[in-house]
């Protein structure tokens, strides 16, 4: 009786393949969304590290002409959307110059697709801002450092909590939930006041 149970089972049975290859799928779903979620945080990285480079630029800028610090104070947010002139050379002052180069660079100006001839650089709907957070103050006695916060904004590609910061803020939906912004402090000392 042993050797006839035995004979009766040959191989898998239909049950067991569809059982398998259910499990397969699943995997294989789990490993493509993963691969989707891994692709979103790479473009988010990169444009998190294309506004890290652009406030880099301005902070340099604005520390190379200190003495006109607040001449950088934008009213509203430069980049996209914005009326600035395609030609900086045409404006007058080291300070208007820096803020048209800064919004052809926040518009995507330094990297062109020589295919369709568009802009493609920076971040998606990138705009910044310069505000003073503390005028200078040269008084004998006083010396007040000026204290300028540089801001970069830019649309995420997932929603999340909006920023603190109002660079940028209701131009990337009705909550904010897809803007992305980062900030830096730039104190502009007076070396020469006692």
């Amino acid at each position: 009786m042993r050797i006839h149970s035995l004979s009766r089972q040959r191989g898998t049975t239909l049950v067991e393949v569809l059982v398998t290859v259910i499990i397969l799928a699943f995997g294989l779903l789990g490993i493509a969304a993963l691969q989707a979620k891994a692709q979103v945080g790479t473009v988010e990285s990169y444009q998190r590290a294309q506004a890290v480079v652009l406030l880099q630029d301005i902070s340099a800028r604005l520390n190379s002409n200190s003495g006109d610090a607040a001449s950088y104070v934008t009213a509203s947010a430069v980049g996209t959307g914005d009326s600035e002139p395609v030609d900086c050379s045409t404006l007058t002052g080291t300070a208007a110059q820096d803020l048209c180069a800064w919004s052809a660079t926040l518009k995507g100006a330094a990297e062109v697709d020589t295919a369709s001839n568009t802009k493609v650089g920076a971040m998606l709907g990138a705009r910044g801002c310069i505000e003073e957070l503390q005028a200078q103050d040269a008084t004998p006695g006083v010396c007040q450092p000026g204290i300028y916060r540089l801001t970069v904004a830019w649309q995420g590609m997932h929603p999340t909590k909006a920023p603190s910061l109002s660079c940028g803020s209701g131009a990337f939906g009705r909550d904010d939930s897809y803007r992305r912004a980062i900030a830096v402090q730039v104190a502009v000392g007076l070396p020469h006041c006692s």
